[in-house]
């Protein structure tokens, strides 16, 4: 089996497909939602079921770049919760569901695709607050994206991020499907690296993006080396829908403020 040799293109187009499928991360949120974040109640996630607190987006300003987070689904929330959005994605699929929240619902969301370790598209401190759900495990290197974060953000500035625990990846991934936990993999994690033939062509088959499963070291020394002091996190599970939920939370919600 011919393995995929340009990682950000082969996830691209995995997105893309997903979209196409209706992937839960794809389908953009209701009206009524839309309707509640403009009289100000609004609740979206990092990761899978945790709300994030409001708390959390206090900044100095309301300039807000969604970070990997096209959809259709938290962006177009927090342009009708009154914050100046910019949706950053890989895909342009997923884009194109936010400018259809855009349009339907009269928001003004700019949305722009690209690499999210590769934000040369802004200008230094160009954002009060990057939101960044759950998706740097579709890169290699999160240390760049957290070094992009920082670099964009303006001093003062809040980052929100998700991401999941180094040991989720560490299980025979069928048995896990099934409740059966064996430890399998090494830490760091890649599927093309750590997966066997059988085991990846089973994802890719279903175009599901390639993942890379980072090291606790990586994710908070690299947002701390980066700039970035964190202030608060939070746990989180699949809520109930994955067997691992009965055994740990196998999520993290980190903010950060740029320091300098």
């Amino acid at each position: 089996m011919e393995r995929p040799k340009n990682y950000l293109e082969y996830n691209k187009s995995a997105w893309n497909n997903l979209v196409k499928s209706g992937n839960r991360w794809t389908i953009p949120f209701s009206d009524i939602i839309i309707q509640s974040a403009r009289n100000g109640d609004w609740k979206i996630v990092l990761t899978p079921s945790l709300k994030v607190p409001h708390d959390w987006f206090k900044a100095s300003g309301k300039k807000l770049l969604g970070l990997a987070s096209g959809g259709g689904q938290q962006c177009p929330v927090l342009s009708a919760a009154g914050f100046d959005v910019t949706v950053f994605d890989n895909s342009q699929e997923q884009l194109n569901q936010d400018n259809l929240m855009a349009e339907k619902h009269s928001l003004d969301i700019k949305t722009v695709q690209g690499d999210m370790a590769d934000l040369s598209v802004f200008a230094d401190e160009s954002f009060d607050i990057v939101f960044n759900p759950c998706s740097t495990c579709f890169v290699p290197d999160v240390r760049k994206v957290y070094k992009e974060v920082a670099r964009i953000l303006k001093k003062g500035g809040v980052f929100m991020t998700g991401f999941t625990k180094p040991v989720y990846y560490l299980f025979d991934v069928k048995l896990a499907e099934t409740g059966v936990f064996t430890l399998k993999y090494t830490s760091p994690y890649s599927d093309l690296a750590s997966l066997d033939d059988e085991e990846l062509k089973f994802f890719l088959d279903q175009n599901e993006p390639v993942v890379f499963g980072h090291s606790l070291e990586d994710h908070i020394n690299g947002q701390i080396q980066a700039g970035l002091e964190i202030t608060e996190i939070g746990e989180d599970s699949w809520g109930g829908d994955n067997p691992m939920d009965k055994y740990f939370p196998a999520f993290v919600a980190t903010r950060a403020v740029k320091k300098h």
